[in-house]
């Protein structure tokens, strides 16, 4: 009943109700834009000045732009897990692991496992480094397993070396749209199903990205990249409208980069009908894109690849080059009045926010160094 009283008041003033995302109210007068993000809770509505920390989410602000982090919660995280993290580690993961239901033996606390990979799971609103890390925990939640739980001990080994690591949202008039796509094919040892990655980038920030296992086994390193494709293209086809929503016109064609030739190939020919055929039509969502003129598709090198995150545990230097390219960074503690302490604040991200063309990519593809 609120919330019908507080629609109701707002389209009495012009607002209008995005069709895209439902708590969005968006009024545009005499060339002058209002948004209204609706959040309820039960608290009184006045005005708090200039946001330092929303649902757990903390805003730093520097000359580059804002960096949103989870420092607070992420320190309540490792108090509620009571174990030792003083161990340094550099990736979410053991590189190149594998886990399997079958490892192990069931834990005596399973509610523990379940309830820490939970918060884990929303400590990714700011921290994509973690996305395909909560993604491998949560396919156990059922049974977890001795090694399981090894391996969470391990992410929060690493969420406690990298506490201060946020992402920048970057204050650039790069108003451009583009995504990235990849697939880690038959990565499940259990079910022999792909692991789809992709992040949307907004000028030079990531605004949305997803590590999610397939839902059925790909026959081919290509078909699992082609379904990759496609829940990209999905994600980019709700961006792009929620953007003309804002305001934000002239997004198309959006650049979709992925490191498979032949996916690329399928995606914009479809003679290959012996490869193809036994597709779901779904998938075939990014030609219909590219034929709209809403996608653009373009091949890049593979360690140039920035989904390369949400679908595998790369060796550190090639993790934390990419990271660096998704604008992740760390950000220093503010005080109680929510001004940074350290003057030299705004130099922590400037790997972040100093972008530059890599030559090994499209022209569209703007990387920092």
């Amino acid at each position: 009943m609120w919330n019908a009283k507080l629609v109701a008041e707002l389209l009495s003033q012009g607002f209008i109700q995005s069709k895209n995302d439902y708590s969005l109210f968006v009024r545009n007068k005499d060339g002058k834009i209002c948004i209204a993000a609706v959040y309820m809770d039960d608290v009184f509505i006045k005005d708090l000045g200039t946001v330092h920390y929303f649902l757990g989410i903390e805003i730093d602000y520097t000359n580059n732009g804002f960096i949103l982090s989870q420092r607070k919660f992420a320190r309540e995280l490792l108090k509620a897990a009571d174990c030792d993290v003083s161990k340094s580690v550099v990736t979410p993961l053991p590189v190149h692991l594998k886990l399997s239901k079958s490892d192990g033996d069931l834990i005596d606390n399973p509610e523990k496992y379940r309830s820490l990979v939970g918060k884990l799971n929303y400590l990714t609103n700011t921290r994509p480094d973690l996305a395909y890390v909560v993604q491998t925990l949560s396919q156990f939640m059922n049974e977890p397993k001795t090694t399981h739980w090894s391996s969470l001990e391990h992410t929060l080994k690493y969420v406690n070396s990298t506490l201060h690591q946020g992402f920048l949202l970057n204050s650039s008039d790069n108003l451009k749209l583009q995504a990235f796509s990849d697939a880690d094919w038959a990565s499940c040892p259990d079910s022999r199903r792909s692991i789809t990655g992709y992040i949307l980038l907004f000028g030079n920030s990531p605004v949305t990205w997803k590590s999610k296992k397939q839902p059925t086994v790909s026959k081919s390193s290509s078909e699992a990249e082609y379904r990759a494709m496609a829940a990209a293209a999905s994600e980019v086809t709700w961006a792009v409208r929620l953007l003309e929503d804002l305001g934000v016109t002239e997004l198309k064609p959006v650049t979709l980069h992925c490191d498979n030739q032949s996916a690329l190939y399928i995606a914009k020919n479809l003679v290959f009908h012996e490869r193809t055929k036994h597709i779901e039509l779904d998938c075939h969502f990014t030609r219909d894109k590219v034929l709209e003129a809403l996608l653009q598709l373009t091949y890049l090198p593979t360690k140039s690849q920035l989904a390369d995150v949400f679908t595998k545990v790369s060796p550190s230097v090639q993790f934390n080059s990419l990271l660096t390219k998704l604008g992740v960074c760390s950000s220093d503690t503010p005080n109680l009045r929510g001004d940074v302490e350290n003057p030299a604040h705004g130099q922590r991200c400037k790997a972040a926010s100093n972008y530059k063309n890599d030559p090994e990519c499209s022209d569209d593809v703007k990387l920092p160094p």
